[in-house]
């Protein structure tokens, strides 16, 4: 079985310029895309000092996620994506060089730093006090998915993850050593 899946935390490059159709255009049938560039930070030892290093991936939003997140996505937002990788390769018509690149897909997308209260409207969860919305499909199963921000501290920063409407047992109750 093959997957491909990637989680990303990080925070927005740039603005999203929506009259720049690189960034935010409609398919010829009427889908929105909106084109984002995320930085992730990771840190790093050389030697006795701690080095900061900057990734930065291409990130795809299709959909109403894309219509809808538009006046939101900002310079500097933290943004939670989970989706897909996708390599793209061309012709370059300069030198003929075969080139590619890889980017992330977003199935789903949250944007953090926003209240915890919040309302349905319009088929995503958005945000009561104007903050910034958390944008995920209300069809998708929130049960299933990883939870990026949490509404609550467990002790050491532990997060039970919920399965199928349950959870995975007594947190207190894991094995010393794990066979693996």
């Amino acid at each position: 079985m093959d997957v491909n899946t990637v989680v990303i935390v990080g925070r927005l490059v740039r603005d999203l310029n929506p009259s720049d159709s690189r960034e935010f255009a409609y398919t010829p049938n009427g889908q929105a895309r909106a084109n984002i560039s995320v930085a992730v930070n990771t840190r790093r030892k050389n030697g006795d000092q701690w080095v900061d290093e900057a990734n930065y991936f291409n990130v795809t939003i299709w959909g109403k996620t894309a219509e809808s997140l538009k006046p939101y996505l900002t310079k500097g937002r933290q943004i939670a994506i989970e989706g897909a990788l996708k390599q793209e390769r061309w012709q370059d018509k300069e030198t003929g060089k075969t080139r590619d690149r890889v980017s992330i897909v977003a199935d789903n997308v949250q944007l953090l730093g926003g209240s915890s209260g919040s309302r349905m409207e319009g088929g995503y969860q958005q945000s009561s006090t104007g903050a910034a919305p958390n944008y995920q499909p209300m069809n998708a199963a929130p049960q299933n998915q990883q939870n990026f921000a949490p509404q609550q501290s467990y002790q050491n920063g532990y997060q039970p993850q919920q399965m199928n409407g349950g959870d995975y047992g007594d947190m207190n109750n894991f094995p010393d050593e794990v066979p693996f």
